[in-house]
C-alpha cells in the first residue's frame, strides 16, 4: 500500500510539472505572436529584449 501511495504522489507531481511547462510554452508562444503582430503593423520591429538581463557594457581593448 505504501508503494502505491508513493506512485500516486509521484504521478500527481509529474502531472503538475507537465501542466506548468505547457502553460509556460503557451505564454511564450502568445508573447511571440503579440510581438510579431505588433511589429508587422507599422513596419518597425518592437524594441524588446529577449531576457531581463541588462546589457553588458564592453570596455575598449588596450594596446
Amino acid at each position: 500500500m505504501y508503494e502505491f501511495e508513493l506512485h500516486r504522489l509521484r504521478s500527481a507531481d509529474l502531472r503538475r510539472t507537465a501542466q506548468q511547462e505547457r502553460l509556460a510554452r503557451e505564454a511564450v508562444r502568445s508573447r511571440r505572436a503579440a510581438r510579431r503582430s505588433g511589429s508587422a503593423g507599422d513596419g518597425t520591429p518592437v524594441a524588446e529584449s529577449h531576457t531581463d538581463r541588462p546589457r553588458r557594457l564592453r570596455l575598449p581593448h588596450t594596446a
